[in-house]
């Protein structure tokens, strides 16, 4: 079939559709079971004559360019050395794309062919895709420039969430059930031959964690994302960049209320040091945190992972000296003569560097409101493999798109994604350093 035809034939069933369509809304009813799978197997074939018709005029164009190019060569087909050039055409939807996937996603949902044609040619293009897995575009694949530009701005913003182990939520349920020993057995030296052992019974107790809803949504209008420039991936950049932070932030500081996890802050039992100090400094501090170390090793009987503390705090320990006005902590590469640590000062994100041995995690989420002046912030030195945060798998990678202002041209774009937080398993895992000699430093 020629492409005309094919055309042709397309605008044929398109006006069938059509006609079903106003006929259904003049009788102000919705399509029979007959209809519907009419309706279903038009757009069927509707779909296919555009991949057949986008092919066709690809080949075509090849073709074209072809002849153009032997034209202009100025030989014949004959003497033409066999070339075999391999192309690889764009993707559909890519940065600065005449077509934006948000809203061809959304029109092709409200029965616009062209939009659907894109979006059945983008779903049967190569390269890594992302599903968006939700009810009404469940298949559905968000484009890798919109993923890959989105992750990575958002994970900046949230240094211990990073540093913490996953592992994937439950399928079902509003709550995760863990096994926690409260008494464990025991073993003697046998008293005499065929006495029996020592024997205590193995206890525990369920250690609940509720799952948690975190998530940001944000109306646009329907002519900013039909008539603007890549609106929708400045919008959902921000709102996965909020998501992580947010979260990251209830991780440390979440008190379990009002769906919150229950942050490292306020776990139960944790080991907590204490550095009152009107005139603190770098070398009292420090005596502070070995104390907080050695907590770790002493009550949870198990060694210390990082150190989290905030991004002032490490410029704390980063200005500190000795008596001949020489860094503390030194530049890393450098030798630490006299040092007790070595890092970079103007560091933020995973670790910045280390003291007594630990990595140095500095993170912005932690408060520098705490006390009663209002300007002390924390330090917490941590076990993190004690924690476990479950993610639902591909969170927050999961889009909805809803028609409640379908009335006046909104769309609504929501990012959202299920969490618990097991952050109480081993509470002497954690010490918390506080007190007045964390308050806002001067340099």
């Amino acid at each position: 079939m020629k492409i005309k035809e094919m055309l042709e034939k397309r605008e044929g069933l398109i006006a069938d559709v059509k006609s079903m369509t106003e006929l259904a809304e003049k009788e102000e009813r919705d399509f029979s079971e007959e209809e519907t799978s009419k309706y279903e197997s038009l757009k069927s074939e509707i779909n296919e004559l555009g991949d057949r018709i986008t092919e066709a005029e690809e080949i075509r164009k090849a073709e074209k360019e072809i002849e153009e190019s032997r034209q202009k060569l100025g030989v014949d087909e004959e003497k033409l050395e066999p070339v075999v050039e391999s192309i690889e055409e764009p993707g559909v939807y890519h940065r600065g794309a005449e077509h934006s996937f948000l809203s061809d996603a959304f029109n092709a949902r409200m029965g616009d062919f062209q939009a659907q044609d894109r979006i059945n040619r983008h779903q049967a293009g190569n390269g890594e895709k992302r599903d968006v897995g939700t009810g009404a575009f469940a298949g559905l694949v968000v484009p890798q420039y919109l993923t890959d530009l989105v992750a990575e701005k958002a994970r900046g913003g949230s240094p211990f969430y990073n540093a913490l182990p996953k592992a994937p939520l439950p399928d079902k349920g509003l709550k995760v059930e863990l096994s926690r020993i409260t008494t464990g057995t025991t073993a003697a030296f046998q008293a005499t031959e065929n006495a029996a052992l020592d024997e205590t019974n193995i206890d525990d107790t369920l250690y609940t964690v509720n799952v948690n809803t975190i998530g940001g949504q944000q109306d646009v209008s329907r002519q900013a994302i039909e008539r603007g420039t890549d609106l929708e991936g400045i919008v959902f950049s921000d709102l996965i960049s909020a998501y992580y932070t947010e979260l990251d932030n209830q991780l440390i500081n979440g008190d379990g209320t009002n769906n919150t996890p229950e942050g490292i802050r306020n776990v139960t039992g944790i080991n907590t040091v204490t550095y009152t100090d009107a005139s603190p400094t770098v070398g009292e501090l420090y005596p502070k945190l070995i104390d907080a170390i050695q907590k770790i090793n002493s009550n949870r009987f198990a060694a210390a992972t990082a150190i989290i503390m905030h991004p002032r705090r490490w410029g704390f320990f980063s200005a500190g000296v000795d008596g001949n006005s020489r860094p503390l902590v030194l530049p890393a590469g450098n030798n630490p003569s006299d040092a007790f640590g070595i890092g970079e000062a103007a560091g933020y994100g995973q670790v910045v560097g280390q003291i007594a041995g630990l990595p140095v995690i500095a993170d912005a989420n932690i408060t520098t409101v705490d006390g009663g002046g209002n300007n002390q912030d924390q330090i917490y030195v941590v076990k993190a493999d004690d924690h476990i945060l479950f993610e639902e798998t591909g969170s927050p990678f999961r889009l909805r798109f809803d028609d409640v202002g379908s009335g006046s041209l909104t769309v609504k774009l929501v990012v959202y994604g299920y969490v618990a937080y097991a952050s109480g398993r081993y509470p002497a895992g954690i010490s918390k350093i506080q007190g007045t000699g964390l308050v806002t430093p001067s340099f």
